[in-house]
């Protein structure tokens, strides 16, 4: 538990940081009402790419790279997950799109045994079949209104996992600013083209919520770094599922969307499973250590 004041404010940190997700997930919603997901991605990523440079005007150092092959790789990994995100998130309720959200814990404690050469514990093979009953259950398949679309929420997480397995395997010695903004260029390098096939007249209304979401992308990793400056990474996960909350709140202003109790049934084997990851992770430091 944290009492302490550094532990406190790095907590919220990192709760403001799951508002502002969510945020931007209402934001990227009601854009995909209007326009097809790759045009909302490439203007998302080119106005993240645009707010990031005045800093680029005052330190440069920050942005130099040693690994832009690799930045190109993360880049295409973004543009994939995101437009998956995006097509998904018009299809469904936003509290189910952050319900599959809490499978890429699940997925990275995959990866990380093929890719990582981590071990496949009986913790991990548990969380990963609780956690996949809880993906049945809160999409309901086998409702009349399911839509196979929704599915591109779960290829959207194991894409977001597996970039951040590339992550932590690869980029060690980068800048938190050069990672931010050299997937921000490539993301909107690669999704310029399905763009420009797809592209439609955008409303001024339309261009300054697209405005706001690339600053909101930026500003969520500003809120996760300062929370990391004062807390570890695993003191802070548990806090993660309050972003359901907040989802589910969001859904309810904008759209008028009221999570279904299979949702609900759903988040909670899907938390318990990650929770298990998160404990099985924390039982193999120790013994590292």
């Amino acid at each position: 538990m944290l009492y302490n004041t550094r532990g406190i404010k790095g907590v919220l940190w990192f709760v403001l940081s799951l508002l502002v997700s969510s945020s931007g997930d209402v934001i990227m919603k009601e854009l995909g009402m209007d326009m097809h997901p790759y045009q909302v991605v490439f203007l998302r990523f080119f106005f993240a790419s645009l707010t990031l440079l005045p800093w680029l005007y005052f330190d440069k150092n920050s942005f130099k790279t040693k690994r832009l092959p690799l930045h190109f790789i993360r880049g295409l990994f973004l543009f994939a997950g995101i437009s998956f995100w995006c097509a998904g998130l018009n299809v469904v309720k936003i509290s189910l799109a952050t319900t599959i959200n809490f499978t890429i814990p699940i997925f990275v404690a995959v990866l990380a045994v093929i890719f990582l050469k981590e071990k496949f514990t009986v913790f991990r093979f548990i969380a990963t079949v609780f956690g996949f009953i809880g993906v049945i259950v809160s999409m309901d398949i086998s409702s009349a209104d399911f839509n196979v679309i929704s599915l591109s929420l779960l290829i959207s997480s194991f894409l977001f996992a597996s970039l951040d397995v590339i992550n932590k395997k690869f980029v060690t010695d980068e800048t938190t600013m050069s990672m931010l903004f050299y997937s921000n260029i490539f993301t909107s390098l690669l999704s310029v083209i399905p763009a420009i096939y797809v592209w439609q007249p955008v409303s001024g209304k339309a261009l300054l919520l697209l405005l706001l979401l690339g600053v909101v992308a930026n500003v969520i990793l500003y809120f996760i770094l300062k929370a990391f400056e004062l807390v570890d990474a695993s003191a802070v996960a548990p806090y993660r599922y309050i972003e359901l909350l907040f989802s589910s709140i969001l859904g309810y202003l904008f759209f008028n969307e009221v999570p279904d109790s299979h949702i609900l049934y759903g988040a909670i084997v899907i938390i318990m499973a990650t929770l298990f990851v998160l404990y099985e992770g924390l039982l193999r430091r120790k013994v590292q250590l």
